[in-house]
């Protein structure tokens, strides 16, 4: 069967020569829209971890959702040295949030105001290497104010300029304090540098009577494969009802969630495409074996049964699948490890999308072997799908009646 269906892929050289072009084509499409997709939500995913969240953070139980300095974290300490002992967390540090009104001479704005530890910040996120002006925090900085640059264009400060503080301390007190503006940042998160200013632990917990206290404790890990492992060691380690672990998946929720819907319409988007490819391949298969009634009717007379003349139809499309995927496979492959490696760069796509998160120019594509091989499975069950009609024709002629045809 394999030798006659190879005769017929020459004899019948139109049909053969668009199946081939047409598999080509969508293997390469779908393989390389797929890396890109996922690149391009890998990449969002890794700037916004980079930026500030953690991949993974503890908080007091109902911090996040009810908010409050009865919901701070006690004895920081106690915690921190735990989780020293645990394998697979590259660094951690503690925050100390509040919210509170930053003014200058003519202006004011709300802003979100950290105490952190410059430091270990300097390991966890990118607001240090995001310095746009000034410089950043040290241990020393005393009343220093590092801030994003939105928000230093809102209050209309320069590097020095003095900024009014007004916030709730600890102990739900007023805390007011004058700071000097040393340095700003710009991220590319649009959000975050129009709300987001910080000070230094030391001079911050003195003004808002928070030492050894935390609003969470943010952690990098060595993996972010292994997130869920490492999270559920501190889970154990904790052993505290009234603390939660939580990862990236729980923390930016929202984004998860963006990336699956976009996912779906993505997959959408081209499941329409390879629906079309795949009904123009079985139309060409089926006015291949319309033509060919005849030849199938003289091989049932002479004893070809039905399933021999399924696996004919199977070789015939399996030869120009693999045909097809011996050359599109290699160069799909290549694009998406070239990108993924030296990602396209589209000036002024960040600034565009900023309210969305995105916060580079760059569109890396994922180069993942498994992804590929699941993509070219679905390429080829989907050709193999197509010649199920044109057999069920075939079988609907009796074998002298299909001899007749003309």
């Amino acid at each position: 069967m394999f030798n006659l269906a190879l005769k017929n892929i020459f004899f019948y050289k139109g049909r053969s020569i668009t199946t081939f072009i047409l598999t080509l084509v969508s293997t390469m499409l779908f393989v390389v829209f797929v890396s890109w997709q996922d690149g391009s939500h890998n990449a969002m995913l890794e700037n916004s971890l980079k930026i500030y969240t953690g991949a993974i953070e503890i908080y007091h139980k109902d911090y996040r959702d009810v908010g409050g300095n009865e919901y701070l974290i006690r004895d920081v300490k106690t915690i921190t040295d735990k989780l020293s002992n645990i394998n697979g967390i590259e660094a951690f540090s503690t925050r100390y949030e509040t919210y509170g009104l930053l003014s200058s001479k003519e202006y004011s704005a709300a802003s979100m105001v950290a105490g952190i530890e410059p430091q270990k910040e300097k390991l966890l996120s990118s607001i240090a290497i995001a310095l746009k002006e000034g410089e950043f925090l040290d241990v020393n900085s005393g009343n220093c104010l590092y801030a994003g640059s939105e928000l230093v264009n809102k209050l209309k400060l320069s590097i020095g300029d003095e900024v009014t503080f007004i916030g709730g301390a600890s102990d739900n007190s007023f805390a007011a304090d004058i700071f000097k503006l040393c340095g700003t940042f710009k991220t590319g998160s649009f959000e975050f540098d129009s709300s987001a200013s910080f000070v230094s632990r030391a001079y911050f917990d003195e003004l808002m009577y928070a030492k050894n206290m935390a609003s969470y404790i943010t952690i990098k890990v060595e993996n972010l494969d292994n997130v869920e492992i490492v999270n559920s060691e501190i889970l154990k380690v904790l052993d505290d009802e009234n603390l939660e672990s939580l990862t990236w998946k729980t923390l930016m929720k929202t984004m998860v969630e963006a990336m699956e819907v976009d996912n779906i319409f993505g997959y959408i988007s081209l499941s329409l495409f390879l629906v079309v490819i795949f009904f123009v391949i079985m139309i060409y298969g089926f006015i291949n074996v319309s033509s060919r009634i005849k030849e199938f009717g003289v091989l049932k007379c002479v004893g070809l049964s039905k399933s021999k003349i399924f696996a004919l139809l199977f070789y015939e499309i399996f030869i120009l699948t693999s045909a097809a995927f011996i050359i599109a496979v290699p160069i799909a492959t290549y694009i998406c490890y070239y990108y993924s490696i030296n990602p396209i760069v589209i000036e002024g796509i960040a600034e565009m999308y900023k309210d969305y998160g995105i916060v580079s120019d760059e569109m890396p594509f994922n180069f993942n072997m498994y992804t590929i091989a699941w993509n070219i499975a679905l390429i080829y069950i989907l050709n193999f799908l197509s010649i199920v009609y044109p057999y069920l024709f075939i079988n609907s002629f009796e074998p002298i009646e299909a001899s007749r045809h003309v």
